[in-house]
């Protein structure tokens, strides 16, 4: 059987016994096509092709710059076409059983200076004094509360006012798949909370909306928070909840928190997520040795 009868019988395969959708189809006949002449070039068919063909085939995906999830993506349609070669013994092998998948560098979080952050708090503390209805100062008491604990911003808006703990200290948090955990207060989150909750009606919300939700909506924090950043002469485009919370995170590895502690206080279940802060440990770590290293200043 050609190469192209048999990306056409599991193509039809996909369709009948998977259900894909029409455009999957046609992507995984693009993407079979493309692989398939390059097998053809190197003297092989698909019935015999082996793994380095396979490695060689991205490999030349990378130096025509496709991004690592497009080739990520190709290399899933080749798998599933070769597990049905195999599967309906048209060969004995699979060539991509234990090829890596194409990974792309993890960005680095957007992250706030320290100054920054102080400049969005005291603008937001000054406006909050100043106002004479509720919206500033909830916008002031939520900044703190998520600069003071990393909180997701989900976690934040659905905070009820139960969670806040009879000293104020700590609140506890609800986060993804329901768990709970502690997180402790700053003294200025502290006090903020406090004055906010002796201002609130009677309620279960700690930020009461009038919404199905029954609490402020995340967008409405979001928008109200990149108005505060443009009123600080910065950038709207750099400030959002999530900036806050990578900010959160930043500023305690960079003054010397351990990783786990962090992990815990954001509700990572995995430290591996926690590990995205790491390229700020590095900097910490070479400052440290440029300050402290006997032979640091010698070339100078």
């Amino acid at each position: 059987m050609s190469g192209g009868h048999l990306i056409g019988a599991f193509l039809e395969m996909m369709s009948a016994e998977r259900g894909a959708a029409a455009n999957t189809i046609e992507a995984y006949q693009r993407d079979l096509a493309d692989y398939a002449g390059f097998v053809t070039g190197r003297g092989e068919t698909l019935e015999n092709c082996r793994r380095d063909t396979v490695e060689a085939y991205l490999t030349g995906l990378k130096r025509q710059g496709l991004a690592a999830s497009s080739s990520a993506r190709r290399l899933s349609a080749i798998r599933q076409f070769h597990k049905f070669l195999c599967a309906d013994g048209l060969r004995g092998d699979d060539p991509t059983r234990i090829v890596a998948s194409p990974r792309s560098s993890r960005a680095l979080p957007k992250v706030l200076s320290v100054a920054e952050v102080d400049r969005l708090l005291q603008t937001a503390e000054s406006e909050a004094n100043a106002a004479e209805d509720d919206g500033p100062v909830r916008l002031y008491v939520m900044l703190e509360l998520l600069y003071a604990t990393g909180l997701r911003v989900s976690e934040l808006v659905a905070l009820k006012r139960g969670a806040v703990m009879r000293d104020t200290g700590f609140i506890t948090v609800v986060g993804k798949g329901r768990k709970e955990r502690i997180v402790p207060l700053t003294d200025r989150a502290r006090d903020a909370v406090r004055n906010w909750i002796e201002r609130l009606p009677p309620g279960q919300m700690l930020f009461p909306a009038g919404g199905e939700s029954g609490h402020v909506a995340r967008q409405v924090f979001a928008r109200d928070l990149k108005g505060l950043a443009a009123r600080c002469g910065i950038s709207s485009a750099r400030v959002s909840p999530h900036v806050l919370r990578h900010a959160f995170a930043s500023h305690l590895l960079s003054g010397g928190a351990d990783l786990r502690v962090v992990q815990t206080l954001l509700g990572h279940a995995d430290i591996a997520t926690t590990q995205i802060y790491t390229h700020v440990l590095d900097e910490t770590l070479r400052e440290l040795v440029e300050s402290h290293h006997p032979l640091a200043d010698a070339a100078e």
